[in-house]
C-alpha cells in the first residue's frame, strides 16, 4: 500500500506558520548580539563612503594586499588589509592629516582597537579577527569620522 503525503492548502499552511513564529523566542545570542552592535552606533558622526579603488599595476603575487578608501567631510581614509594565519592585519593613512590629538578607532563587533595617528596620518592595527570592522577617526574639535562597516575575509 502507497502512502501519500496529505496536502495542505494555502491558507491552512499560512495559519500554521502564523502559530509556530508565536512559540519561536528570539534566541539570547541574537539579541546580545544585535544589542552590542547598536552600542557600536556614533549619532552625529560623518560617515566615509568607499571609494573604487584600482588594483596595484605589475603585482605578481597571488597575495597582494587588499586595498580600501573611504571619503568623507574633506578627509580621506585608506587602508591596505593583509591577511597572515586566519588573522588580519591594517595600515591605513587619513589624509589630510587631522593633525595632532586624533585618535583612530578599529572596531569590530567584538574589540576596539584604538591608535594615535602619527604626525604623517599613518596607524596600524596587527591579528584582528577576520569579519566585520570600521574605522573611527575621532578629531579635536570636529565631529568624528567613521566609515561604513565593511567585511574582511582572511
Amino acid at each position: 500500500m502507497t502512502r501519500h503525503p496529505t496536502t495542505i492548502d494555502d491558507e491552512s499552511l499560512i495559519a500554521a506558520l502564523r502559530l509556530a513564529s508565536g512559540n519561536d523566542p528570539v534566541p539570547a545570542q541574537v539579541t546580545a548580539a544585535a544589542r552590542a552592535v547598536f552600542g557600536l552606533r556614533l549619532p552625529g558622526a560623518d560617515t566615509a563612503r568607499p571609494v573604487v579603488t584600482s588594483a596595484p599595476q605589475g603585482v605578481r603575487s597571488t597575495e597582494e594586499p587588499r586595498l580600501l578608501r573611504f571619503v568623507a567631510a574633506g578627509l580621506t581614509v585608506e587602508l591596505e588589509v593583509t591577511s597572515l594565519d586566519g588573522l588580519v592585519d591594517l595600515a591605513g593613512q587619513i589624509s589630510p592629516c587631522p593633525g595632532a590629538g586624533t585618535l583612530v578607532e578599529i572596531r569590530t563587533p567584538h574589540l576596539t582597537e584604538s591608535r594615535p595617528l602619527s604626525p604623517t596620518g599613518q596607524f596600524a592595527v596587527t591579528g584582528l579577527p577576520p569579519g566585520w570592522f570600521s574605522v573611527v577617526c575621532h578629531r579635536p574639535e570636529s565631529l568624528p569620522v567613521v566609515t561604513s562597516w565593511t567585511r574582511i575575509r582572511p
